[in-house]
């Protein structure tokens, strides 16, 4: 589990942070469609909020964003492996997206289950009272303010995707979360060398740059020194 390969390792980070970079825009995507076309009746000052909704939808925004970060970092790490400072930035946000994600698809699940057993009353908290009562599934004797004969369909169509994304987007966290604890050599991956692997080749870069630059001015010495 914590084996990182250091001749196919980067190319794998890379194409985990594409698939993160493009998992987050979809459903980002998908986060913001359901908010203007459902949340955002049910969530006026004046209406009453459906607080499990709008929570799920802020999360499931929000690591969207965050997964599109991960996948950034994952990248530039990728072709900079022993560079610190991007070891420490994908431990910290690969775990607060891994968090996130899981968070979100939990939440969505939970949604998706609120709204199927009520019937998606919550999706019409927006509706005038009337006598019978409001579900999504039959809406026709509801007065509401916007069209009600998909919004039950659309909402589940548009949940049960982004649970599955948030899903991958986790998934995807906590392998890119072992990789930077790999590199560092932390609990529990502290028996892996390629930590020291990645030292070692930064040194040797290190002091072949230093010995070429050295010769260099060496040589520069030499030829504007007419005596040597």
């Amino acid at each position: 589990m914590c084996t990182f390969d250091k001749d196919k390792g980067p190319r794998r980070l890379m194409q985990k942070g594409l698939i993160l970079i493009l998992v987050g825009h979809i459903n980002f995507i998908l986060g913001a469609i359901v908010h203007g076309n459902v949340l955002r009746h049910i969530s006026k000052p004046d209406n009453q909020i459906t607080t499990e909704y709008t929570a799920a939808n802020i999360i499931s925004v929000t690591s969207g964003l965050l997964s599109i970060a991960t996948g950034i970092i994952a990248i530039l790490m990728s072709r900079n492996l022993p560079l610190l400072k991007l070891q420490i930035g994908i431990l910290i946000v690969s775990f607060l997206n891994a968090l996130l994600s899981a968070a979100c698809c939990v939440g969505i699940l939970l949604a998706i289950s609120l709204t199927i057993a009520h019937d998606g009353r919550g999706l019409m908290k927006g509706c005038n009272d009337t006598e019978v009562p409001i579900n999504a599934r039959s809406p026709v004797s509801a007065q509401c303010p916007f069209d009600t004969t998909k919004i039950y369909d659309t909402t589940l169509a548009l949940w049960i995707p982004s649970a599955i994304l948030a899903a991958v987007e986790a998934g995807l966290s906590v392998w890119c979360f072992i990789v930077g604890l790999t590199l560092r050599g932390l609990v529990p991956c502290g028996n892996s060398y390629i930590k020291e692997q990645l030292e070692g080749e930064a040194l040797a870069r290190r002091n072949a740059a230093h010995s070429e630059f050295v010769q260099g001015r060496s040589l520069i010495e030499r030829r504007s020194d007419p005596d040597v």
